[in-house]
C-alpha cells in the first residue's frame, strides 16, 4: 500500500501500492499499514481496491 497526504487539509490517503516512484509517497507493508493511525484532527481515506484478484504462485495439482 502507498500513503500520501496533504498537510493543508489534514488528510491522508491510502492507495494500492503505487507502480511508479513518487518522492511524496510512502510505501508501507501490510503489517505497518494495518497499524497506521493519523494525528488527532486528521482524516484518513482508504482508497484501496477491495476486490483485488489474489492469484497463488502455483496451482495445486
Amino acid at each position: 500500500m502507498t500513503l500520501t497526504y496533504q498537510y493543508s487539509r489534514a488528510l491522508v490517503w491510502i492507495d494500492d501500492l503505487a507502480q511508479e516512484d513518487d518522492p511524496h509517497a510512502y510505501d508501507l507493508c501490510e503489517q505497518h499499514g494495518r497499524r497506521l493511525t493519523v494525528p488527532g484532527g486528521w482524516r484518513m481515506e482508504d482508497r484501496r481496491d477491495r476486490f483485488r484478484l489474489i492469484v497463488p504462485n502455483r496451482l495445486a495439482g
